[in-house]
């Protein structure tokens, strides 16, 4: 199992990063993820809006060959919490991903995305570098969509 969190400080607010959260895929910067789907759209008693949607054909390198998978991602929009993991290839690895914006400390118009991974192996050979190859993968995305966002904000 990896495990590992960044962090990242936007220097806009609050509403401009949320949107850009939502908007984030596809872009130019990943062109992996062909689009989003909004799979449920609700708000809870407390007024907090609760999302699910499914990132359509990322592609994973699995050995030689390249293969189309699908996240799923959960989000509570007042709190700005997203999860997101892996559907297919579940039997052999997982990927559970945590992002959370919230404002800076001590610069609260300022926002700060703390997002952390869980790589799970489940059944390939520990030698195959299996989670070594998604964690590279996982840190690259991000550093993509980051970069997405930024440039989503100007």
């Amino acid at each position: 199992m990896k495990t590992w969190t960044s962090e990242h400080v936007f220097d806009h607010p609050r509403e401009t990063i949320k949107t850009a959260a939502m908007q984030k895929y596809p872009n130019p910067m990943n062109a992996s993820v062909a689009g989003v789907d909004v799979l449920d759209r609700h708000i809870d008693p407390s007024g907090k809006l609760h999302s699910h949607r499914l990132s359509t054909e990322w592609e994973l390198l699995t050995g030689a060959a390249r293969t189309k998978t699908y996240v799923q991602e959960y989000s509570v929009e007042k709190t700005m919490e997203l999860k997101s993991a892996n559907i297919p290839l579940t039997n052999m690895v997982s990927v559970d991903e945590t992002f959370i914006y919230k404002p800076h400390p001590q610069a609260p118009e300022t926002i700060v995305l703390t997002q952390g991974p869980t790589i799970t192996n489940k059944g390939v050979s520990p030698s195959s570098n299996l989670e070594g190859l998604m964690a590279s993968m996982v840190s690259s995305n991000a550093n993509k969509g980051q970069e997405a966002m930024e440039q989503a904000t100007h």
